[in-house]
């Protein structure tokens, strides 16, 4: 049974769809990718832990519209408190986003995470949509 906030989100243009088991985001660890059409083109999401709490984002650098992660799935630095561009060297700060150092052009675009009964679900929105097969 939705709580209510996903049936507030499920009655809008919004919907609340499942990601992926809260165990399979270790902090500082692996992403969980996904697929979504960002602005009507095929993108990738990830979605990541770090101080115990979930994060997802665009898989784009700021800098110029290229993937960034350095192994598939691995985005976090080697001090492990940084997601970092692999082709440019930006940094981003994991709790938001935000370039913190490199060549960059504002932030990561965020993806809305909720986590209840072990599932870590993502919300859709208007420019980040789950691509239907």
């Amino acid at each position: 049974m939705p709580d209510r906030l996903t049936q507030r989100i499920m009655t809008s243009t919004e919907r609340v769809l499942p990601l992926c088991n809260s165990t399979d985001l270790v902090d500082g660890g692996e992403a969980v990718p996904f697929d979504v059409m960002y602005c009507g083109r095929a993108s990738r999401g990830f979605a990541i832990r770090f101080e115990g709490k979930t994060y997802a984002y665009l898989n784009q650098c700021a800098h110029v519209p290229m993937e960034m992660d350095y192994q598939p799935n691995r985005f976090f630095d080697s001090t492990g408190q940084w997601l970092m561009c692999a082709t440019h060297g930006a940094i981003y700060r994991p709790q938001t986003g935000e370039c913190r150092g490199g060549p960059c052009r504002g932030g990561l675009i965020k993806i809305a995470l909720t986590e209840r009964n072990g599932v870590v679900h993502w919300h859709t929105a208007s420019n980040l949509q789950p691509i239907e097969f």
